[in-house]
């Protein structure tokens, strides 16, 4: 049909039982989504979308990585979809839509839920829960310790070096009054002389849990340029899953941004040393570190150098989070990754008082969730 948006392939049903006696919900999505690749002819790698609907019992958050771990899957593109009833038929055209932005090709969509009389019978499939927290690697910070020792282990990195990301994000956010470090500068020895919370991640070396909100309204460039609207634009987007459980992930000192980031600057059409900007996720040092060699800005195990030759503040050659990032701004729960958005467009629109960057054009913005798991690439680019 010359109108498609997209093709519905295959589909995967389950018998309705009034109860299931030691089900999870992971096993019956699993088994539904089996049936479904199967009917469609197609094997499990094909699947690089993922829609999910909220009520997965065994993980409260972070609930598509942890689908997708469970189901082998690393999706390009991912999504919960909270609407009740209407989920399901509001995953189909949420599918067409992705497809139709590039983000993604073939699109699992799935629903489901366990019925068990006695809930502590009902078995925790979730693998965070099996491998990760019986060994004492239960909450982030445990985890992102973990990946920054692999990194020291690989490459012979340097606290000092990691240590230097921290006091840059406290220099940048004495640049911002609402930057909850605003006048609390530190410096390398400061952040080494902060408390060890997690070997070898100091205290100063993690985000501030601070409260707050952040909004960004998106409308077509058309209806932008009708409004006369001093506008930013999307010019490349990347995602990718790898996993949830740091037990689970397929490499320690590289994660799924660098593939999101790739797409990303396919889509555009640049580079990473091309960026006005780096607006990069940065809930701890480690991930900066990883992500500016994910990147490309440095090769593997030589973030250091890289960041000891810059220093990342409005005037530099690669401004780095200049609103202070989450280490210097604070991490307002979820909104912290939007925190990076704000800015790029507060950049791009040249309206960063105290902090403006000369000339902006593009800008670089990188989202990460659970461990280094789930990631998503933005470049954006200012109006012409």
């Amino acid at each position: 049909m010359s109108r498609s948006k997209a093709a519905l392939v295959g589909i995967g049903e389950l018998k309705p039982t009034r109860r299931t006696e030691g089900e999870s919900t992971l096993g019956m999505l699993a088994r539904c989504s089996a049936l479904a690749i199967a009917d469609a002819g197609l094997d499990k790698d094909a699947i690089d979308g993922l829609l999910v609907g909220p009520q997965v019992g065994e993980t409260p958050q972070h609930v598509p990585a942890t689908v997708s771990e469970y189901l082998g899957l690393a999706p390009t593109m991912s999504n919960l979809v909270d609407l009740g009833g209407a989920s399901g038929p509001g995953m189909i055209w949420r599918a067409a839509a992705a497809i139709g932005a590039g983000m993604c090709e073939t699109v699992l969509c799935v629903l489901g839920n366990h019925r068990n009389p006695e809930a502590p019978r009902s078995p925790n499939r979730n693998p965070i829960r099996e491998f990760d927290v019986p060994f004492g690697a239960s909450g982030a910070n445990v985890s992102y310790a973990l990946l920054m020792q692999a990194h020291m282990a690989a490459y012979g990195s340097r606290a000092e070096d990691f240590a230097l990301v921290a006091s840059r994000a406290r220099a940048n956010a004495q640049h911002n009054p609402d930057a909850i470090f605003y006048g609390q500068p530190a410096s390398v020895e400061d952040v080494l002389a902060s408390p060890m919370i997690a070997s070898p991640l100091h205290l100063f070396e993690i985000v501030m849990p601070v409260a707050g909100a952040e909004a960004v309204i998106v409308t077509a460039a058309k209806v932008a340029r009708e409004r006369g609207q001093k506008a930013v634009h999307l010019l490349g987007a990347g995602e990718k899953i790898t996993h949830r459980a740091v037990s689970q992930a397929p490499s320690l000192t590289s994660g799924p941004l660098k593939p999101a980031m790739a797409r990303a600057f396919a889509q555009s059409g640049t580079a990473a040393r091309q960026m006005s900007l780096l607006s990069l996720y940065d809930c701890y040092t480690i991930m900066v570190a990883a992500t500016i060699e994910d990147a490309g800005l440095a090769p593997p195990g030589g973030f250091g150098g890289f960041v000891r030759e810059q220093d990342f503040g409005p005037d530099g050659r690669y401004p780095l989070n200049t609103h202070g990032g989450q280490l210097g701004f604070g991490q307002p729960d979820l909104a912290g990754g939007m925190t990076h958005v704000v800015e790029a467009v507060r950049q791009l629109r040249g309206t960063a008082e105290g902090r403006q960057i000369r000339d902006p054009k593009l800008a670089l913005v990188t989202g990460n969730g659970a461990t280094m798991s789930e990631a998503v690439a933005l470049v954006l680019g200012a109006d012409e």
